[in-house]
């Protein structure tokens, strides 16, 4: 086959840290990639950032993928054997199988057996392996712009920490939160839906109605969609982190209905569940992520993927809330530079950062709040400044710092409780535990997020243009509490924004009054 080929630009992979060999991939071992086809046309920003938003089938219709360029690479994908499995114009993905010498021909590469260190664990976890640039065949350029899946290593860690019983001091329950932040009272996110991601673990019903019946709220109605190979499956190390989003977003949202999505924890995965979720019937008001990785440890491709799903989630009315990471301002690498966390560095990410906080939970009446970092418990919130999004209209204004090559996006937007010394009481596999990290913060922001929505009558989708609405240099947002003490490592508490704690916690009373004037006009 005399094919000439062209890079896909992006593609371009580095091996898996502490990756070992784990032998050659036999050439006829089974693949499966997903292929994500270009835009019919481009979102239009407003779009995106304002109020507006759009039915499903408009987007798809719009600014999905063409017929065309899904039955061209059929076409020519086919001469190689690779076969397509499954078609979604909307979300402009393609899953297609194959054998592995299929795979390697049609894209140019070499898959290898690797096995690198599990994400949530820490053991071995075998899988295919590449290194280097993806090319296809000449016909398809531009049509593709990614291929996910060929490489599955592990993608994500959840960014949870357990609470050390030598540093732990004081813990609440979750919907003791709502008094502290200042939830709108008369709401309790009825007639929404929370979407959840998951890339492990799973949810025991049994747990959740003693769980819930212990803090004498409703049990909310939690429903599991598998994406993939991904399959609700108690009894893993990543159980802690689905009960801990389930439990805190159905505490202080018990009236809305959980989604909750299990995949594969590989880029492919991650991105066809968030896909999944905000493409679904009905459109959920709030989608929680609590997983993520420094940006380095992404693909281009990956990255700009999912960013554009995340773009489809603000066009569609979803607010994505996404963790900024427990390892401070260098996100774990440990290689003398800071680094933020992805997705959370995407600027369709409403990132949620983490503090300490020192209240009384029946009166709500809050003793101290300064960043997590820096204490006897381990951890500090992820935050600084993105390498690899620019910086955001609307944060012009807010002060962000440059990352030493130029603006960039900054990060956390908001906060909330993170530091597993004042943690969280969640009930795991019958156990009574107490966990923190900032994997807490963004369903608590999901929560408060559909019951904003409730309230308001209209969906809110990306939250950034209203909340960064006047905020300058040393001055927040009407809505929030600045915290201004504390450090992550490289940055510290400031007033107005910072690259610790956002533009703050919330004060959701005073959120809704806000977010009502705003979209009024």
């Amino acid at each position: 086959m005399n094919e000439q080929f062209v890079p896909i630009p992006g593609s371009e992979r580095s091996a898996a840290p502490q990756a070992r060999s784990a032998g050659p991939l036999a050439a006829s071992a089974p693949v499966e990639a997903t292929i994500v086809l270009r835009r019919r046309a481009e979102v239009p920003h407003e779009l995106v950032t304002g109020p507006d938003t759009i039915p499903q089938a408009e987007l798809a219709e719009r600014y999905g993928a063409e017929p065309a360029d899904a039955d061209r690479v059929r076409e020519v994908l086919g001469r190689f054997g690779v076969r397509v499995t499954d078609v979604d114009l909307a979300s402009r993905q393609m899953r297609v199988a194959g054998t592995a010498e299929q795979m390697t021909a049609a894209f140019r590469t070499e898959l290898s057996r690797a096995a690198s260190p599990d994400p949530v664990g820490g053991s071995p976890v075998e899988h295919r392996h590449r290194e280097g640039t993806l090319e296809v065949p000449a016909e398809l350029d531009g049509l593709i712009v990614a291929v996910l899946g060929l490489d599955d290593r592990p993608q994500a860690r959840p960014h949870l920490r357990r609470a050390q019983a030598e540093a732990r001091q004081i813990s609440y329950k979750p919907n003791e939160l709502a008094n502290v932040y200042h939830f709108p009272p008369g709401t309790d996110g009825s007639g929404q839906v929370l979407a959840i991601i998951e890339l492990g673990g799973g949810v025991e019903q049994s747990d959740l109605d003693t769980y819930f019946r212990s803090l004498g709220v409703p049990t909310p109605r939690v429903t599991v969609v598998n994406v993939g190979t991904g399959r609700n499956h108690p009894g893993e190390d990543a159980d802690d982190e689905v009960m801990l989003d389930i439990e805190v977003a159905g505490a202080l949202a018990p009236g809305a209905e959980q989604k909750v999505y299990f995949a594969p924890n590989t880029d492919q995965g991650f991105v066809a569940a968030v896909s999944q979720a905000v493409h679904a019937t009905p459109t959920p008001a709030a989608l929680s992520i609590s997983w993520g990785a420094a940006e380095i440890h992404w693909t281009e491709q990956a990255r700009a993927v999912f960013d554009e799903a995340l773009a489809d989630a603000a066009a569609l009315g979803v607010t994505v809330c996404v963790a900024a990471g427990d390892d401070g301002s260098d996100d774990g690498v440990h290689d003398g530079r800071a680094h933020t966390d992805f997705p959370a560095s995407s600027p369709h990410a409403l990132a949620c950062g983490g503090t300490r906080l020192e209240a009384d939970p029946a009166t709500g009446e809050v003793r101290s709040e300064r960043v997590w970092g820096g204490g006897d418990g381990g951890g500090a919130t992820g935050g600084g400044v993105s390498a690899a999004f620019g910086l955001p209209v609307w944060q012009n204004a807010a002060g962000v710092p440059h990352n030493g090559s130029g603006p960039g996006r900054g990060v956390p937007d908001v906060s909330g409780v993170a530091d597993p010394a004042t943690g969280y009481e969640v009930l795991v596999n019958g156990r009574r535990t107490v966990v923190g990290g900032t994997s807490a913060v963004a369903p608590l922001w999901a929560a408060l997020t559909c019951r904003l929505v409730e309230a308001l009558g209209r969906p809110l989708g990306m939250l950034h243009p209203l909340v960064y609405s006047g905020v300058t240099p040393g001055h927040t947002s009407r809505g929030f509490r600045e915290i201004t003490d504390g450090s992550n490592g490289a940055f510290r508490a400031a007033p107005g924004w910072d690259a610790c704690t956002g533009l703050g916690v919330p004060d959701g009373v005073e959120l809704l009054a806000s977010l009502r004037e705003l979209t009024s006009r």
